[in-house]
């Protein structure tokens, strides 16, 4: 993958992450929160999270100073 591909999928699981962070608030404030379906989303969550920064790892060379 070229470095522009990289960056447009990193800006993608970056709009992923933030929507599942809002999906999890959505089910918190109904007041009777679905805790199998919150555990699920914050799996899903991690993965992105792990995903991201793998692709930045990608991006930003190590530098050993």
């Amino acid at each position: 993958m070229s470095e522009e591909e990289l960056r447009r999928r990193l800006e993608q699981l970056r709009i992923a992450h933030r929507d599942l962070d809002a999906a999890i608030d959505a089910i918190v404030a109904t007041g009777a929160p679905d805790q199998l379906r919150i555990a699920r989303l914050k799996r899903q969550k991690l993965r992105l999270r792990d995903d991201i920064a793998m692709i930045e790892d990608q991006i930003i060379p190590d530098i050993i100073a």
